[in-house]
């Protein structure tokens, strides 16, 4: 895989996150691959739309993707750093990479995953940044019951 490679499969996370963002949900989207590139799954943040705080962009594609026989050789790409609860579940079930859209906003568990044996990858993309930026801007409540200060 190459940076093209991983830029094509943030797109399809980008399409979860600019979704969210429609529906008036946290803009992060997330999508589970083969080492191949193959598409297993895809989801979004859902926690406002189905006021359900446990679904996260990644633990809605994971979910999407139904059960595998192994995680390491899986990449998983989120629009954003994961939070702690989905650095646990990239760690549980060992998922060999993560493609991070952006980690300026949140860096999440990234250096606890590298530290784990985690590929990560961060692509400091424009959009994604600025997609959640918007979000935080118009909805600063939403972000703060989950990952931003009280």
């Amino acid at each position: 895989m190459n940076q093209a490679d991983y830029n094509t499969m943030l797109q399809v996370a980008l399409e979860e996150a600019r979704l969210g963002f429609s529906e008036g949900g946290v803009p992060v989207g997330a999508a589970l691959f083969t080492a191949q590139g193959e598409l297993l799954g895809r989801g979004r943040n859902r926690r406002v739309q189905q006021n359900d705080p446990s679904i996260h962009g990644e633990t809605d594609a994971f979910r999407a993707a139904g059960r595998q026989r192994g995680y390491r050789d899986k990449i998983m790409v989120t629009t954003l750093a994961p939070c702690w609860y989905c650095s646990g579940l990239i760690r549980q079930f060992r998922i060999g990479t993560l493609i991070v859209g952006e980690s300026r906003t949140f860096s999440g568990g990234l250096d606890w995953l590298r530290e784990n044996g985690v590929h990560v990858i961060d692509l400091d993309n424009a959009e994604c940044y600025n997609l959640m930026h918007r979000f935080i801007a118009a909805k600063p409540e939403i972000w703060n019951e989950d990952i931003g200060e009280d």
